[in-house]
Order: C-alpha cells, then structure tokens, then sequence
C-alpha cells in the first residue's frame, strides 16, 4: 500500500510537471512522437463526440479504455483478493520474527515470498492498473490543453478545457473514489490502519487535482471511477464475498457441533 500511494503520488507530481512543460500547440503537423500520441489522442475522442460535443467523446473514449483495461482489472482484483485472505498467515510470519536484525528480516521475508508464491499472489499486481492507465490520463491532459479543437470544447455547464466553476465534477470524482476504494476495503478480512487511511486520504488527493486541472480531465476521473464502483460491484461484489465466508465459517461450525454430539452419542454407549 505504501509502494502504491508513492507511485500515485510521483504520478500526481508527474502531471503537475505537465502543466509546466509541452505547452505548445499540438497540431497534425507535430513531429514529436509524443505530440503525435496526443493528437492521436485528441482524434479519437472527436471521433466519439456524437453531435460535437466534446463531453461525450470523452465519457466514450473513457469507457472503451476502461473495458480494454477490464481483462488486466479482473486479474487485478483476483490477486488483492488473494493478498487480503492471506494476510493473518503474513502476520504469523512477521510475529515470528519480531527481531529487526538483517538475518531475520531476511528469513521472513524469504517466508513472506514463498506464501505469495504458493498462493499465486503478486504483490505488485495492485499497482499495474495505476500504471498503465497514467500515460492515458497524462497524453488527455495534454490534449485538453494542448490541441486547439478539444481546448476550447463545451459540455453541459463548463468549458473541457478550464477548471469547473462549480467544483461538481472534482466532488462527483472524490466521491466515486472513495466509493471504489471503500468497497474493496470492505470485502477484507482483515483492515489495517494503512489501508483504512488510504480510502480517505485518496478521494481528498483526487478532489484537490480535480479542483486544479481542467474539467475534461475531472470528467475522466468521474466516469473511470464510477466504471470501478460497477466493476467492483460485478467482479468483486463485497457482498456476496462477506456472505460466502460467514457460509464457509457456518459450514466449520456445524461440522464442530455435528462431531462433538457424535462423541457425546459414543460417550453415552
């Protein structure tokens, strides 16, 4: 969760940069490889602006990414879900090795390595998803401030390209985060302080960029977001995961109490 918080925060400052940096007009005529990307970009989501508005080219644009992601997503979920089920093994492993001298910590985490491994866990997989859809958000913002058909595009009430006056869609995308976040952190048998810390932390993270950064790139967020709270709800429901493993543990029960009136039935022979 650490790693995954840096790497979302050097992607934050990552962008920021941005703002700074490739401020010249992206045009057909651009050379750069990267400009070449944004204008590719940009095409795309004329393409999808039924009626010309720039608005719905980009909620279509973010929903055919988000089903393209949805394979990588699905693996995505599996994973944490794996990681989060083998949590009280990894603290047994930890509490057995409470010493923080270089050989024990290197025992441990040799038996750390070896319960991902047998479980099929990978615990990088969580951060894949972040990675490769930031080169997405960055070459839309480039689009958005950079390529003059998208800059200066209207939808519903703001301007694509200039901050919502209203501060709706940097709420709507806080909120949509925090939703996401809350619902996989739901399903977990167990919670820590720092994943508990994160659920909160991330919608008031996205709520300042969606504040600074133009419109369109809110509406980004807003509509991905809410795509994961569906995802989740469809591949990961934490409500049919809470209700099978109270079943699982009911099942453990039952077969404790069913042994232990057989024994009783033997003792009475």
């Amino acid at each position: 969760m650490k790693k995954k918080f840096s790497l979302i925060a050097m992607a934050g400052a990552a962008l920021l940069l941005l703002t700074a940096c490739g401020t010249t007009a992206v045009t057909s005529s651009s050379t750069n490889l990267w400009d070449q990307i944004v204008y590719g970009f940009a095409q795309v989501i004329r393409f999808l602006s039924f009626g010309g508005l720039t608005g719905v080219g980009i909620i279509l644009f973010t929903i055919v990414i988000r089903a393209a992601l949805l394979p990588l997503m699905n693996i995505q979920i599996k994973s944490s879900q794996r990681m989060q089920e083998i949590q009280p093994e990894i603290k047994k492993i930890q509490a057995k090795y409470p010493s923080k001298d270089m050989e024990s910590r290197r025992v441990m985490n040799e038996e750390i390595q070896k319960l991902y491994a047998e479980n099929k866990v990978n615990p990088y997989m969580g951060c894949l998803p972040l990675v490769v859809q930031m080169p997405v958000l960055w070459a839309l913002y480039q689009a958005l401030s950079r390529v003059d058909f998208l800059k200066h595009g209207t939808f519903l009430w703001f301007e694509i390209g200039a901050k919502d006056p209203t501060f709706i869609l940097p709420i709507l995308a806080a909120v949509f985060t925090f939703l996401s976040s809350y619902l996989m952190m739901k399903s977990a048998p167990e919670r820590n302080a720092m994943t508990t810390s994160m659920t909160y932390i991330m919608p008031i993270f996205i709520l300042i960029m969606g504040v600074n950064f133009a419109a369109g790139i809110a509406l980004y967020w807003v509509i991905s977001n809410a795509f994961q709270v569906f995802q989740t709800m469809l591949l990961a429901n934490p409500y049919k995961i809470i209700a099978a493993r109270e079943a699982k543990v009911q099942v453990e029960k039952d077969k404790i109490k069913a042994r232990e009136k057989a024994l009783k039935k033997a003792r009475k022979k």
